[in-house]
C-alpha cells in the first residue's frame, strides 16, 4: 500500500437486492478492519442502499443497451460514457487502493473507470454464472471470487477462488438451531424472491389442495410469501383445506422463518440458495425461467448435487408433481433430516471474512 494514503475501497454495485446485500455485509467487514468505504450505484441500486455501511455514496448514471432494439442504444451509451466520466473524477480525488465490483449493470461506470485509473480491481459474482458487467471486466481484475464452486463463463485466464456468498448476520446465528421435531406440525416456508412469484402463489395451493393426502394436508403449517393480489385467493385456499397458513407478500423475521421451516420451497437466486444452505433446510428449489444465462438452475444445483434439495423447472411445475414430491418429502423424516444437513454441510459461512482477506491481499500487491 501507498503510505501516507487512507485505505479506501470503493464498491460497485447496484440493480437488485441481490447485488448490494453481499456487497454491504463486505462492507462492514472492511469498515471493522480499519478501512473507509464509498459506494458507487445508479438510481435503481441506490433504493437498495439505505443504511449502507459507507462514508459516501454517489449516483452515476448507468444503462443496460438492449441491442435487440437499436434505437436505445445510443442513449445508453450515452447514460454510460457520462457515468464512467463522473467515476473517473471519483477515483481521482478519492484514489482508493481498490475497487470491488459485485455485479449489475449500475457497477458498470465505476469498474471501466478503474481499468482506465489503473486501480487494482477485485469481482464477486454472487451466481453459480458469471454475470454481463462481471464477465466484460472478469479479465481485468486481479481476482475473481464467486458465490458456488461451479462458475461458468469465467475467462480461462481470470484467477478464480470460490469464497461462498456473505450472509447475513441473523441468518448466520440461525445455523445452531436444531432442525425442527416432526412429532407435530409440519411446516413449509415458501418464498418466491424480493418480488414474489404468481406462478408458485397459483400452483403451490392447488398441489397441496388436490395432492397431498388429508392425513398430511391436517398437520401442515404453511408460511407463504403471496403477491398483495393473490392474496384473497391464497388465502381462501387454504381456509377451505382448513390449514393452518401465515401470509404475507414480504417477511422481515425471515431468520426465524427459516429456522422454523421443516421443508422449504423457493426461487433460487444466488442469497436464497446461501441462506437455505446456512440454516441447513431441505428445500424444492423453482428456478426462474428467464434469468439471465439460466443461473438459477445453475445455483440450484449446488444443492442438488449434494442431496440437500430437489429442483422443479418452471416448464415441469404441475400441481400434481409438486404435490407428490412435498408429500414423499414430509413423509420421510429421516430423509428429511438427512437433507438438512448435507445442506448446512455444503454452507461456506466465513464468505465474508474471506472476501475481505481477498481484498486487503490484492490492495497489498
Amino acid at each position: 500500500m501507498v503510505e501516507g494514503r487512507d485505505k479506501l475501497v470503493i464498491i460497485a454495485a447496484g440493480g437488485t437486492g441481490g447485488h448490494l446485500f453481499p456487497a454491504r455485509a463486505f462492507a462492514d467487514e472492511m469498515r471493522e478492519r480499519g478501512w473507509k468505504v464509498g459506494l458507487i450505484s445508479d438510481k435503481r441500486g441506490v433504493k437498495y442502499a439505505e443504511g449502507f455501511p459507507a462514508e459516501w455514496m454517489e449516483q452515476v448514471q448507468a444503462a443496460s443497451p438492449n441491442f435487440r432494439k437499436p434505437w436505445t442504444v445510443p442513449g445508453a451509451a450515452l447514460k454510460i460514457n457520462a457515468g464512467i466520466s463522473r467515476a473517473v473524477t471519483l477515483i481521482r480525488e478519492t484514489q482508493p487502493l481498490l475497487v470491488a465490483g459485485f455485479g449489475g449493470y449500475p457497477a458498470f461506470p465505476a469498474l471501466a473507470a478503474a481499468r482506465r485509473q489503473k486501480v487494482p480491481i477485485i469481482i464477486h459474482e454472487q451466481n453459480a454464472v458469471l454475470g454481463r458487467v462481471n464477465r466484460q471486466f472478469a479479465k481485468h481484475a486481479k481476482l475473481v471470487a464467486s458465490g458456488f464452486d461451479r462458475l461458468d463463463r469465467l475467462p480461462n485466464w481470470s484467477a478464480h477462488l470460490a469464497v461462498g456468498n456473505p450472509v447475513r448476520a441473523p441468518i448466520l446465528a440461525r445455523r445452531n438451531d436444531p432442525y425442527p421435531s416432526t412429532d407435530g406440525k409440519l411446516t413449509i416456508l415458501i418464498t418466491g424472491g424480493s418480488q414474489g412469484s404468481k406462478i408458485i402463489g397459483d400452483i403451490i395451493p392447488a398441489a397441496i389442495a388436490d395432492h397431498v393426502p388429508p392425513p398430511l394436508q391436517v398437520r401442515l403449517k404453511v408460511i407463504q410469501q403471496v403477491r398483495q393480489e393473490q392474496y384473497a385467493f391464497v388465502d381462501n385456499m387454504y381456509r377451505r383445506m382448513k390449514i393452518e397458513a401465515e401470509l404475507a407478500p414480504f417477511f422481515s423475521d425471515m431468520p426465524e422463518k427459516l429456522s422454523e421451516a421443516h421443508l422449504v420451497i423457493a426461487r433460487s437466486g444466488a442469497g436464497t440458495v446461501s441462506e437455505i444452505a446456512a440454516v441447513g433446510r431441505p428445500s424444492i428449489l423453482i428456478p426462474l425461467a428467464i434469468a439471465m444465462d439460466d443461473h438459477q438452475a445453475a445455483n440450484a444445483e449446488a444443492l442438488v448435487d449434494v442431496g440437500a434439495a430437489d429442483m422443479v423447472l418452471e416448464s415441469n411445475l404441475y400441481p400434481k408433481l409438486l404435490g407428490a414430491l412435498i408429500t414423499a418429502r414430509l413423509q420421510d423424516a429421516d430423509d428429511l433430516r438427512s437433507r438438512a444437513a448435507a445442506a448446512k454441510a455444503s454452507a461456506k459461512i466465513n464468505a465474508t471474512r474471506d472476501l475481505a482477506d481477498m481484498a486487503e491481499r490484492v490492495a497489498e500487491l
